[in-house]
């Protein structure tokens, strides 16, 4: 099995990169931050780049492709901590419409959590109620763009398993981020005359930063291709584990630097804190590993 991307996997991807650059780089993010709202605008360019029809068939308007190049346009997603219920909606297309061109917004439940509900056209997965459904209260986020709202009482949905591996495809394209943000400050920070990057605790942060990015991107690539329910756990607990600890050692990295509001690196470690407790935890994940393995 060859795990090597195609020269047209490798155009979809930098194309995705190059039009996130275009459409939400570094001021776009500062901007949404400061004011938290759903771009409509760029929702629909998405759709247009068939972000999120990429896997409905050609003959439904898709454009025919699969999950491993789903999940590298998602990593592109989380390498730019690109807001919104990305995952809900990519997973709506085909069957709720104008989710696949971008013009209606999809959020799904999630437990008792439901994201960007105030933003959203259309809840996935929810089944009409015999009685009036609990008015979903909003709670503390701690993550600025993910705002989240609680429903309680109501049973819990999936909509996919696929969810789960879309997200750690985020985590992943975090990590990959907080990687080049970390090596890159230690390349021109200095300190005693030289880059901190040649002082030897610092050259130890940046090769672990970059073990669990290439860990991670191993399972999740893997499991996009074999879509096995104990190689999409591994893929998730891996992606989690390298997105949050990738952004808790760039921080380090940067120093007091990191902690102001101003250096991005806590935007992703809040993040990652978020989308690890989405769709697959880390205990249900080892829950659903400890029961595969035992089995014959």
């Amino acid at each position: 099995m060859d795990f090597r991307l195609t020269d047209d996997q490798r155009a979809l991807q930098a194309g995705m990169r190059d039009l996130l650059a275009a459409r939400f780089d570094r001021e776009r993010l500062r901007a949404t931050v400061r004011n938290p709202a759903l771009d409509r605008a760029l929702w629909r360019a998405l759709g247009d780049a068939g972000f999120f029809a990429l896997r409905l068939p050609e003959s439904e308007g898709g454009v025919g492709l699969g999950l491993p190049e789903a999940v590298l346009l998602f990593e592109e997603a989380g390498r730019a901590l690109l807001p919104g219920p990305l995952v809900a909606t990519h997973l709506a297309a085909g069957s709720v419409p104008g989710a696949a061109s971008g013009d209606t917004v999809v959020t799904a439940r999630d437990g008792e959590l439901i994201e960007w509900l105030t933003d959203a056209d259309h809840i996935l997965g929810e089944a009409p109620e015999p009685t009036p459904a609990p008015t979903p209260t909003p709670i503390r986020s701690i993550d600025p763009l993910t705002p989240l709202h609680r429903v309680r009482s109501r049973p819990t949905t999936t909509p996919c398993p696929g969810a789960a591996l879309l997200t750690a495809a985020q985590q992943l394209g975090s990590a990959g981020r907080t990687l080049d943000m970390a090596v890159s400050h230690a390349r021109t920070r200095e300190q005693f005359g030289q880059p901190i990057g040649a002082f030897q605790a610092v050259k130890h942060l940046c090769a672990q930063l970059l073990v669990r990015t290439e860990t991670a991107r191993t399972a999740v690539y893997a499991a996009a291709v074999t879509e096995d329910p104990l190689d999409l756990a591994t893929a998730k607990l891996l992606a989690d584990e390298a997105a949050v600890n990738n952004a808790r050692d760039c921080l380090q990295v940067h120093g007091g630097m990191g902690f102001t509001w101003e250096a991005d690196v806590h935007l992703h470690l809040k993040r990652a804190w978020v989308r690890a407790q989405q769709w697959q935890t880390a205990a249900e994940a080892e829950e659903a590993l400890a029961t595969g393995l035992g089995q014959p």
